[in-house]
């Protein structure tokens, strides 16, 4: 198969691949401050198209290199943040509009980078500095509450109910926040961490995967996590050999992908 994107290559590396939840297309977006869609065609043994992924459009971001880019659930909306900035952009794909969040009110952040949206498309939550996330309305990009971690804040993930958030520290643990509540419901240790990178929960809420600056991703249970301040990973996997800096389930939760962006085909299949 020939590029996704060979219609329209980034000028500058590119922060985000992402699929449409619904629809045959794919996004790319990165630091040449652009967010481009293409079309992608069904695959499959019988017949690859491989031979055009038409572009379908892409947006200029002036001033502004992208962080991150993510489709909203509903793949109305496309959410990008900077590398340098305390703003975001929403770029509503119905209307065609880009729209700038200049400030969101009762967040006081010198950049706003990683996010995560909620797989019910109601909150997104930002991670902010010293700890600090943000709990905000998907629909009106309203702060709802402020959480604080222990240190700084290395990675979130939502449970696939959305009723729960793992938030990995830099310094190796892991709290476990409700939600509703916004109360810290568990906190324990990740085993052997000394520095989190990325973490990720499985679309049938059974595991939770810890990547850490050693390149090594622990693999545990989510009954466990809730319980014990100290538990043993089902397994630990050992593959990387620089940080680990991407952890993904795949939807039938049979196959784990860790990944290192710090060096080249450190990309593995568990």
């Amino acid at each position: 198969c020939l590029p996704a994107n060979q219609e329209r290559f980034a000028n500058g590396k590119l922060a985000t691949v992402q699929f449409h939840p619904s629809a045959q297309v794919v996004m790319t977006a990165g630091h040449d401050r652009s967010v481009s869609l293409f079309q992608v065609k069904n695959f499959n043994l019988c017949y690859v198209d491989g031979i055009r992924n038409p572009r379908i459009q892409s947006i200029y971001l002036e001033s502004f290199p992208i962080y991150k880019a993510c489709f909203s659930v509903d793949g109305e909306q496309v959410i990008a943040t900077g590398t340098h900035h305390k703003m975001f952009f929403v770029y509503d794909m119905m209307s065609g509009s880009i729209i700038p969040i200049q400030k969101v009110r009762g967040v006081e952040e010198r950049f706003l980078r990683s996010f995560e949206v909620s797989p019910d498309g109601s909150f997104m939550l930002l991670t902010g500095t010293s700890g600090y996330l943000h709990l905000l309305s998907m629909k009106t990009k309203e702060l709802i509450s402020t959480m604080k971690v222990n240190g700084r804040c290395a990675a979130s993930a939502f449970t696939p109910d959305s009723s729960k958030i793992y938030s990995y520290s830099k310094e190796g643990e892991v709290f476990i926040w409700d939600v509703r509540s916004r109360k810290c419901l568990h906190k324990f240790e990740d085993e052997g961490s000394l520095e989190g990178k990325c973490i990720t929960v499985s679309k049938n809420n059974q595991y939770v995967a810890c990547g850490s600056a050693s390149g090594v991703v622990n693999l545990y249970t989510t009954d466990v996590c809730l319980k014990e301040n100290h538990p043993k990973p089902v397994k630990a996997i050992m593959n990387l050999v620089t940080s680990a800096t991407c952890v993904t389930f795949n939807p039938t939760t049979e196959i784990l992908a860790v990944a290192s962006r710090e060096t080249d085909e450190a990309v593995k299949l568990v």
